[in-house]
């Protein structure tokens, strides 16, 4: 009977919550492994076995009476000889007092299933999230690794680009040097000549105002280009130790995870492909009424106000008398006087009994204690609703926090992809603002790794109204 009862357990958990066949599969281990959420199921079974415990009546009595006298194991007296005296007494509570005390116990029982159902829901939500972490973890990595193999692409443009200049730059210095040493200067000409000769060499070349050559462009370019090489490398750098400190973030949420569906550390675990945007479907008023409800915390309240109520009845009920009956067995042998048998008949006698309840304070203490406890337990509940609809509003508002950043995100880094390719053009036939492609590719992957938290955000906001409410939101 309890297997089976623990087997419906399961399966109106697994109803209640379904994020996919994968998480289905997980919360199933949790609710079969998780050694609280066991020992929560086994504390409710043992409250299940005290209400026949609670409406059984008191143990019967039984007393066996032997007479010794001097002539043997018996009493004389005038009815004969007495030997022996076997009485059997069964006291009765007043009317109603049984059921009501198994009323007690069973609403005791309910109060203890719902701290169970607080402690599973608690745990579903406690693998929801570690499970969104996962995902939102192995989606990191994923952008971390496309975007590392995208800067790699970077790099063998700019080394490209820093070689054709470096390229372009000796040849240039080869030109120049070919046209150096073609018409060398003479000594026939005058100086005026000589210094004719040189005008028109710097105008034909470059020169500095203080009549050395410039830089060469090409060389200039060469030098750009190598700094954006430089730029690109160090940007990987970076990228490659936080993919590194990613992947090193792996293993302790899986072992968290494992933890809490009782297996090994190590053992590996399934995370979806992805995640789409996660939004309520369900009034907002209507789900805080649910919550109020339904949530497993004020039905527990609930059913020990309801218990504290009971508990009020069997006070005024303890006050009451109880009442016993029973029957008392007699044997008797015969008494002779002068050789004449007198009596020895045995005797069977009814019995009644009855307590008498006369000091009152004891039970007015008692109904004063039940009374007392209600009254805090009512209050407890008052102020559990309140905190309840406090976190239905804060949660409102991540939820919708995080949808509106999934729309921001997701239109920021459609720009920025424009943005990045316009620049891509740019620095391909012009070789400009590498520096400007490196921050926005940098926005990029931010706006992604943003993104995936918000969407996880929305999945994890909805996996506590679903705590919250004790039901499935789909």
């Amino acid at each position: 009977m309890k297997q089976i009862l623990l087997i419906i357990t399961i399966s109106i958990c697994l109803s209640e919550f379904s994020h996919g066949q994968t998480l289905n599969n997980y919360l199933e281990i949790a609710a079969k492994n998780n050694p609280e959420l066991s020992a929560y199921f086994h504390e409710y079974q043992a409250s299940l076995e005290k209400i026949p415990q609670a409406g059984a009546l008191p143990d019967p009595e039984i007393s066996l009476s032997m007479f010794i006298g001097r002539d043997g194991l018996f009493m004389e007296r005038f009815m004969g000889k007495q030997n022996t005296e076997i009485q059997a007494m069964q006291m009765f509570p007043w009317f109603g007092m049984l059921r009501t005390r198994k009323d007690e116990a069973s609403k005791m029982a309910v109060a203890r299933y719902e701290l169970y159902q607080e402690t599973k829901n608690r745990l579903f939500y406690q693998v929801k999230n570690t499970w969104y972490d996962l995902y939102q973890l192995e989606e990191e990595i994923r952008i971390t690794t496309e975007n590392l193999e995208i800067l790699k692409k970077y790099e063998r443009l700019a080394l490209i680009r820093f070689q054709s200049a470096g390229t372009g730059s000796g040849g240039a210095m080869q030109n120049t040097g070919s046209m150096n040493q073609t018409k060398p200067t003479t000594s026939t000409g005058s100086m005026g000549g000589g210094m004719s000769m040189g005008g028109k060499a710097n105008v034909t070349g470059s020169s500095s105002p203080g009549g050395m050559p410039s830089a060469n462009p090409s060389m200039g370019a060469a030098k750009s280009g190598m700094s954006d090489v430089l730029r690109v490398r160090m940007e990987i750098k970076e990228l490659e130790n936080q993919l590194a400190s990613l992947q090193d973030s792996r293993a302790p949420l899986v072992a968290e995870f494992n933890r809490l569906l009782n297996r090994n550390y190590d053992e590996a675990v399934t995370i979806a492909d992805t995640l789409s945007d996660r939004a309520l479907s369900i009034d907002r008023l209507a789900l805080l009424d649910s919550i109020s409800q339904n949530n497993p915390m004020v039905r527990m309240l609930e059913a020990e106000n309801q218990a504290y109520e009971a508990q009020k009845k069997m006070a005024r009920l303890e006050g009451k008398p109880m009442i016993g009956a029973g029957l008392t067995y007699m044997q008797f042998s015969p008494r002779y006087e002068n050789d004449m048998a007198m009596g020895g008949d045995d005797m069977v006698m009814p019995m009644v009994r009855l307590t008498l309840p006369i000091y009152r304070k004891k039970y007015n203490a008692l109904y004063k204690e039940a009374e007392l406890k209600q009254k805090a337990v009512q209050l407890r509940k008052g102020n559990t609703v309140n905190l309840l609809a406090t976190e239905w509003n804060s949660n409102l508002r991540d939820l919708d926090n995080a949808t509106r950043k999934t729309t921001l995100y997701r239109e920021q880094s459609g720009l920025a992809r424009q943005t990045l390719e316009l620049l891509m053009v740019s620095y391909s036939t012009e070789g400009r603002d590498f520096e400007e492609v490196l921050r926005v590719q940098q926005q990029l992957i931010d706006y992604e790794f943003r993104l995936i938290a918000a969407i996880v955000d929305q999945h994890k906001s909805v996996a506590l109204f679903e705590m919250l409410a004790a039901t499935e939101l789909n």
